[in-house]
This record gives structure tokens, C-alpha cells and sequence, in this order.
């Protein structure tokens, strides 16, 4: 491996080689890419399918930044495995288990793990995580990460793929069911980290929703603003079991200020550039 290979457009990648970088992970299939995530991690994609986004960056950046600590975490409706994989890029210690009921993606993301040398700490479930038998009643985790589908079904237009139209719209369970399935499973003190819309209002309204269905307190949440000066279309949620928190916590909600992903003139803003770089990802 030659310098060249370290770095990128002058930024020296950070965090460890895995296998597929030392010439040792799988190979590209016809209609798939490898792409960069953290460091030298690398994500197996469908050229056509479902891609990862900034959501994705932002769900497990959030949780690992107010759970550092986290030595066992789940990932609800994992897809190909980006926020997971994420996670535990910065979690070096740390064991996983993610829950996807897509066998393509499921495939991709068993794939990553082989690639990222992760298959030792990484479980990659295939299963819908509302079934009980997918996640056992006793097994609990310090971090709970989700991105859920942000539309009911029938809301909207649907993709032209089908990978691409689970992660949009809700057709194995809304964001009350991940409120749900991570109150059950969150261990003693345990922090759930998810993204969701909070415009218009009505959707943010249903995160407030399912989490109090749940017995989970919002303990902080970020609006994020996709360009500078735009309102806030998503928001960075963190929350935890209301019977863990003192009786003052339990209805009180941190609200930080706005999260600029880009700045008016369209570059990147230089605060969302730290937070890529706390992430192994070029600023």
C-alpha cells in the first residue's frame, strides 16, 4: 500500500485497515459499488437500490456521541448495514446486532462486515424486529439506532425499487414500533438514537407520540437544516426509559440548536464538516 492510499484530497484517513483494504475482502459484484464510509471502511450498495445518506451519518453519530460508552448496541431495520457499520467504526469495543427484513440487503450488509473484518462483533439478523422471536425478550442493549421510514404507505409516490420503498415508507412498522422495540430492549440507562422528520409538524408530533406510548422520555433533541437559511426538515432524537431518569427528567427535553448541513452558498457548513471527521469522512 502506497501513500496515496492513506490519504485523500490531502485528508489523512484515520482508524484501522480491515481485511478488504489489505486485499482480503470480498469482491464487487455486476450491479454493485463499494464505497467509502468511515476511515477505511467500505460499504457494499446496490447501484440502483437503496443508497446511504446524511441520515444515516447523523443516527449513529448522535447515539455514539451521547452513549460512548455503549458495549452492546442494536441496530432496528438495519438495510445494507450504514449506521451499524458506522457505529462501529467508532466504537471499537463494542459488540452489535442489527435487525433487517430485506435478504438483498441483509446480503450487502453481511458482505460489508466480511470486508470491514467486523463478522466477529457484528450480527446481522434477517427478520422483521417486531417479531419476538427475532430479538429474545431477555437480550438488552446500553444503545438502541434506528432510521426509520419516514411515510405511511400509500402517502406518497413509491420508488422504482423495491429496497428503495421499504426504507421510505413504513411496511414493517412506523416510528411507534421502534419506539416500542427499543424501550423493551434498552438496557438500565440506555440512550435510543434515531432521525425523523419534524416538518410539517404533524411528524414530528408522531415521534412525541410513540415515544411516550413507549414509556421513553425525549432527553435531547437537534432540528437539522438540510441548506442555511431553510427551516429545520429533520430532527436528531435521543431518548431514554422514563422510569430510569429522576421524576424531573421525565418530561423535560434538551432542545440544541440547529444542525446546518450546508451553508447558504452550498458548501458544506464547517460544523457538519467536524462531525464528518469524527466519523472517518473527508470534511
Amino acid at each position: 500500500m502506497n501513500f496515496a492510499d492513506l490519504t485523500f484530497k490531502g485528508w489523512a484517513k484515520p482508524g484501522p485497515m480491515p481485511p478488504g483494504g489489505l486485499g482480503h475482502g470480498p469482491e464487487i459484484e455486476p450491479g454493485e459499488t463499494l464505497d467509502a464510509i468511515s476511515g477505511f471502511y467500505r460499504l457494499f450498495q446496490l447501484k440502483d437500490g437503496h443508497r446511504f445518506s446524511t441520515d444515516d451519518v447523523l443516527t449513529s453519530w448522535y447515539g455514539t456521541t451521547w452513549c460512548p460508552c455503549a458495549r452492546h448496541v442494536l441496530e432496528l431495520g438495519s438495510g445494507v448495514g450504514t449506521v451499524g457499520m458506522m457505529a462501529a467504526w467508532r466504537l471499537q469495543g463494542a459488540r452489535f446486532v442489527t435487525v433487517e427484513a430485506q435478504d438483498e440487503s441483509v446480503r450487502l450488509a453481511r458482505k460489508s462486515a466480511r470486508w470491514n473484518g467486523l463478522e466477529d462483533r457484528v450480527e446481522i439478523r434477517l427478520g422483521d424486529f417486531r417479531d419476538p422471536d427475532v430479538i429474545r425478550a431477555n437480550e438488552q442493549f446500553d444503545l438502541v439506532l434506528g432510521s426509520p421510514p419516514y411515510f405511511p404507505p400509500g402517502s406518497g409516490v413509491e420508488a422504482d425499487h423495491p429496497q428503495k420503498v421499504a426504507c421510505r415508507f413504513e411496511t414493517r412498522g412506523s416510528i411507534a414500533d421502534y419506539c416500542a422495540v427499543a424501550a423493551r430492549h434498552l438496557a438500565a440507562g440506555g440512550f435510543f438514537s434515531c432521525v425523523f422528520p419534524v416538518t410539517p409538524t404533524a411528524q414530528e408530533q408522531r415521534v412525541h407520540e410513540g415515544a411516550r406510548a413507549a414509556g421513553l422520555s425525549i432527553v435531547r433533541c437537534r432540528p437539522v437544516v438540510l441548506r442555511d437559511p431553510e427551516r429545520p426538515l429533520l430532527g436528531l432524537f435521543g431518548m431514554m426509559r422514563s422510569a430510569d431518569l429522576p421524576e424531573s427528567m421525565r418530561t423535560r427535553t434538551w432542545t440544541e440548536p440547529p444542525l446546518i448541513i450546508r451553508a447558504q452558498d452550498g458548501s458544506i457548513h464547517p460544523e457538519y464538516s467536524a462531525v464528518k471527521l469524527s466519523f472517518g469522512f473527508p470534511p
